[in-house]
């Protein structure tokens, strides 16, 4: 038992029906009916493969498509051929979630085989608008038509998707009420490591927040810094953006046009009364960096040009980065200093994440840009912990109890 959780080690699973959420959404080619990435699917594969050689038989369920759009939904068929080729023994699929032909398969399930349901998204009650509109409780999930068909064919539930813990669904809240349930390894790694950044991080302990997504950033300052876990925080991309011109600094009318245009204005604010409060903690670029017919150009604050758009910190405040990040014990990552994707305007970021192979202390990123970055400079091996999870990472840093962390530990109980 971890926090609460039981683990695999608890559990007997040998001739048991165990239903396995994992989280292997990734990027499709659907073209060619190809994933782009198969990130996720490795690292849930400890988990599948741990169950299936205990002897259980192995029902796993998935979603593949995170926007509320229903045609951004696609099958999991493909994902079932990766798992196949990664685990060496094979992975069986059906187009079917939990009607009648789902069920009848996982009846016939001999010990140590594994089955991949089809999306569980194309349930109507697993989709993004359900959970958002109607907000069931997980005593209503266990209710639902994707419970009440599988849960009754199962002995044990397990949940390897902490990339998913935020969301609050059926297939990763409901089955807890109904089943004896723990959390997968990957599952276990993943909280157990994020729960170490914030509990008692080895210090100093530092922040990188950067990129474009204000309201993720925002919320773990609030959080880390008013309960002392960041010792120091330093900002890039939009995030460094709003600090400065909350403090009235010249980063250029593209710069502001674009936070305005994007309705980032009530961030100024927020971003006033954080420096006021935590300002010897936030680190803010000295120089900015900006573009012109292909070229980079840089400039120290005061003299930058009223008429650019900064999208990259500077040198000088890429070395400095590079100093804090050396020195510190701990770091965890979130975003980009800039645009990455361009080699005018990589310099900050590139910086930055080389600093974060170097350093001796120990390194958590999380995110989509963070870990194409990470990908982009071929630094995976280097880093402490790439973690799966971007938007559950980020509430947890933010303070907030993960819907499936509670039905978990409900679960633990029967």
């Amino acid at each position: 038992m971890r926090f609460g959780i039981k683990t695999l080690d608890e559990m007997d699973v040998r001739g048991k029906t165990v239903l396995c959420r994992v989280d292997i959404n990734q990027p499709v080619d659907r073209a060619a009916g190809t994933l782009k990435s198969i990130n996720r699917i490795r690292a849930c594969v400890p988990t599948v493969r741990e169950l299936s050689e205990k002897g259980a038989k192995v029902v796993l369920l998935a979603h593949q498509g995170s926007d509320i759009e229903y045609k951004n939904y696609y099958t999991t068929r493909p994902h079932a051929a990766v798992l196949t080729e990664l685990l060496g023994r094979e992975v069986q699929w059906i187009d079917d979630v939990c009607g009648p032909a789902a069920r009848q398969k996982i009846r016939e399930l001999k010990d140590g085989e594994i089955l991949l349901l089809d999306n569980v998204r194309f349930v109507a009650e697993e989709q993004t608008l359900f959970e958002m509109k109607l907000r069931l409780t997980h005593e209503q999930q266990a209710k639902t038509l994707l419970v009440e068909k599988l849960a009754p064919l199962a002995d044990l539930y397990v949940c390897d998707a902490f990339a998913a813990a935020h969301r609050d669904q059926p297939s990763l809240c409901g089955f807890e009420q109904v089943l004896p349930s723990a959390m997968g390894r990957l599952f276990e790694t993943e909280y157990c490591t994020v729960s170490q950044v914030m509990e008692a991080p080895d210090r100093p302990c530092v922040f990188v927040l950067g990129g474009v997504k204000i309201s993720d950033a925002f919320l773990m300052m609030e959080t880390v810094l008013g309960k002392g876990v960041a010792d120091r925080v330093l900002t890039g991309g939009l995030v460094a953006n709003i600090f400065l011109t909350a403090l009235g600094k010249e980063i250029g009318r593209g710069s502001v046009d674009f936070i305005l245009k994007s309705n980032y204005g009530e961030y100024i604010e927020k971003a006033k009364a954080l420096y006021a409060r935590y300002g010897e903690k936030i680190a803010l670029p000295e120089d900015l960096a900006w573009v012109t017919d292909g070229q980079r150009q840089e400039a120290v604050l005061g003299q930058v040009p009223a008429d650019i758009a900064a999208i990259d910190i500077g040198s000088k405040t890429a070395e400095a980065y590079r100093t804090s990040i050396l020195n510190a014990k701990t770091v965890f990552v979130n975003g980009p200093m800039g645009v990455f994707e361009q080699a005018a305007s990589e310099l900050g970021t590139k910086a930055v994440w080389q600093a974060l192979a170097d350093t001796p202390g120990f390194t958590v990123l999380g995110g989509g840009d963070s870990i194409t970055a990470t990908e982009k400079y071929g630094l995976s091996d280097r880093m402490g912990y790439i973690c799966t999870g971007g938007g559950a990472l980020i509430r947890f840093l933010s303070g907030e109890e993960l819907p499936v962390v509670k039905a978990l530990r409900h679960g633990a109980a029967l």
